[in-house]
């Protein structure tokens, strides 16, 4: 369906993907601008329609596009590694590894929870509720929980967690274009991180 924007060098199709989904995340889908998308992304705006027929096709298919990066990195999650603070160091590594490349597109599937319009609302609903809802339910899977301390609220405890690593997340980050490759900001994250899963071990752990 997408064949012509496909054939386009893999370094233009991200610019075109960067620049969509943060003009979709700034406006939502009704206020997006198909112009500043051309002019930010550098093509005119006959070859965005030459790849996408129409708005509503390019927004839908950054949104199949985003729930696949999605379901890849859930593919990845490790399900011998049983220890929570370990599973989910890994799936934060993943996500930046993505996010250097595809710096919006945690963001873009984020604004689609807000999006009003009647366009696009229902297949919103229809792909990110079964792709998150599979994606949770794989975090979690197989995660030994004995080593918390038996008087503390697992569920509490581990939403603590989820805060603690989306702030994280979120100034990683910011940091990304600070590093020259992948592996330079995969060690800078374990660092980071370990700092971080270390405090809330001593509290939640026995």
């Amino acid at each position: 369906m997408y064949t012509n924007f496909h054939k386009l060098a893999d370094e233009k199709q991200r610019q075109i993907i960067n620049v969509a989904m943060q003009e979709f995340i700034q406006y939502g889908f009704e206020k997006a601008s198909t112009n500043a998308i051309t002019s930010n992304a550098k093509i005119s705006k006959g070859a965005l329609f030459h790849y996408f027929n129409t708005k509503k096709e390019l927004y839908l298919y950054l949104l199949e596009y985003s729930t696949e990066v999605i379901e890849k990195l859930y593919a990845q999650i490790d399900l011998s590694e049983t220890d929570l603070f370990a599973r989910l160091e890994n799936i934060g590594l993943q996500k930046m590894k993505i996010q250097q490349k595809y710096p919006r597109v945690f963001d873009f599937l984020t604004s689609t929870k807000d999006e009003k319009s009647a366009e696009v609302k229902e297949v919103i609903m229809e792909k990110k509720d079964r792709v998150f809802q599979k994606g949770i339910a794989k975090i979690y899977d197989k995660i030994d929980y004995s080593p918390f301390r038996e008087d503390l609220d697992i569920e509490k405890a581990v939403e603590i967690l989820n805060w603690t690593m989306f702030g994280f997340s979120e100034k990683a980050v910011r940091q990304i274009d600070s590093f020259e490759n992948s592996e330079q900001m995969g060690e800078e994250f374990f660092r980071q991180w370990k700092s971080y899963s270390e405090i809330l071990k001593k509290s939640f752990y026995k």
